[in-house]
């Protein structure tokens, strides 16, 4: 069994991560999800969160949108809406982002605002500040 696996993030403007990987800790619809290498295959739904992967003996944190995750034959797909690695992230940006989530969801400011979409954003500014805070 190999060691490493290959780890690829895709977003429709560039391909953010393309990595041999050790580890990788992925949000999914239903939970997070650990990968090592020799994983079965797997087809999920990509939950806004953290990811977090490692790869020569180093930790990366990435912040991720909804998508979609393939898990074949050692490659590790994610194709995603955005993937902001925490480095790049403006902690005080992030933070400002998801309290204006909160408010909007708390008291919309339309009143046929779509329920699932504020939630939705809530959980995409909670997901850059946590990877921030990494």
């Amino acid at each position: 069994m190999a060691d490493t696996f290959k780890l690829q993030v895709a977003t429709p403007a560039a391909l953010v991560v393309d990595e041999d990987a050790a580890t990788a800790e992925i949000p999914g619809s239903s939970g997070y999800m650990g990968i090592l290498p020799g994983h079965a295959a797997l087809m999920s739904i990509l939950a806004p969160g953290v990811l977090t992967y490692t790869a020569g003996g180093q930790t990366h944190v990435l912040a991720v949108d909804s998508g979609f995750i393939e898990v074949l034959d050692d490659v590790v797909s994610v194709m995603t809406e955005s993937a902001l690695r925490s480095k790049d992230i403006k902690l005080e940006e992030a933070q400002r982002q998801l309290s204006d989530a909160q408010n909007a969801l708390a008291a919309p400011p339309v009143p046929e605002a779509n329920y699932e979409e504020l939630v939705l954003a809530v959980s995409r500014a909670q997901a850059k500040v946590d990877a921030a805070g990494k």
